[in-house]
């Protein structure tokens, strides 16, 4: 399994727009991508414009495949991004399960 965490720091006055874009995006994911089993979508509770996405492939060929995706194309790097003042990624492999 690749664990995806990404931190999303949003303009301010645009999370209604990134909020749509993901829920979006978490509805496709679901439909669309069986090496996904999981896609959070958090909010920091001590500021509203910081977003924490949780992501589960089942390897690096889901990933990989995810990021290919005509939804991911449009909604994170043709919607979202430009959004964003900052977003930082990084992965992760199961330690303890």
């Amino acid at each position: 399994m690749v664990v995806l965490v990404a931190r999303y720091i949003v303009q301010p006055g645009r999370m209604a727009e990134v909020e749509a874009a993901l829920r979006e995006m978490a509805a496709a994911v679901k439909r669309h991508e069986p090496g996904c089993s999981l896609y959070h979508v958090l909010r920091a509770r001590e500021d509203p414009n910081v977003l924490l996405l949780i992501e589960h492939y089942a390897d690096e060929a889901a990933l990989a495949a995810h990021r290919a995706t005509p939804h991911f194309q449009q909604l994170i790097e043709g919607r979202v991004l430009p959004l964003l003042e900052r977003r930082e990624r990084e992965l992760y492999e199961p330690l303890i399960a």
